[in-house]
């Protein structure tokens, strides 16, 4: 994606950031972005950041984040290449726990580039969205270009979706009330508990 120019902030130039690209509504990807990508990014309304390297966020970034009112969950997964670091399953898994919690939509995954780090998540995610896993690898590939990485391709293909269970049951809507104005929404993480409805006194 190229500059593009703000016609409703006096011509400004809006740069996205490398690598960047919708993965579908409310869900964006890209690599590293700088100060000057931030504007562009203002236009997605963002909620979130899923940062998946280990440095800490640069200061004048942050900055950036409380301004806009965005939140930062970082999860710090190695990227060295020799020797080969293995991606950390119960890291990814925290990752996809937050990227397929809505409330924190509309949300910008990214680590460095955004292309190993960042590509193993969105496969992960699109095995939980039942994407035949050529579909998945092949959009992994893609999105790495020619420096794609055999060992990532097995970790998305090994990547078990059921652990991801326990972490979606934990995570519950309950709509409560009679018609639009009175509907609640409740959310319960971690212990699920059934609630017994009350007996109503009749009349009579």
């Amino acid at each position: 994606m190229g500059l593009i120019v703000d016609d409703d902030n006096d011509g400004e130039v809006l740069i996205p950031p490398p690598n960047f690209s919708m993965v579908e509504d409310g869900i964006y990807r890209s690599g590293f972005p700088e100060l000057e990508n931030f504007g562009f990014l203002s236009t997605l309304n963002l909620r979130s950041i899923i940062y998946l390297c280990p440095e800490p966020y640069p200061e004048d970034n942050l900055k950036s984040l409380a301004s806009n009112n965005i939140k930062l969950f970082q999860f710090g997964i190695e990227g060295k290449t020799d020797p080969p670091t293995p991606m950390p399953k119960d890291t990814v898994l925290s990752a996809l726990r937050v990227l397929v919690d809505v409330r924190n939509h509309p949300i910008l995954i990214h680590c460095k580039r955004g292309k190993h780090r960042t590509g193993c998540l969105v496969g992960c995610l699109r095995k939980v969205q039942n994407w035949c896993l050529s579909s998945v690898l092949e959009e992994y590939q893609k999105c790495a270009g020619l420096k794609w990485r055999q060992r990532d391709l097995r970790f998305i293909e090994d990547f078990d979706v059921l652990r991801l269970k326990q972490c979606l049951y934990s995570i519950i809507y309950q709509y409560n009330g009679y018609g639009l104005k009175r509907r609640k929404l409740l959310y319960q993480e971690e212990n699920v508990v059934q609630e017994q409805q009350k007996p109503q006194a009749t009349k009579g």
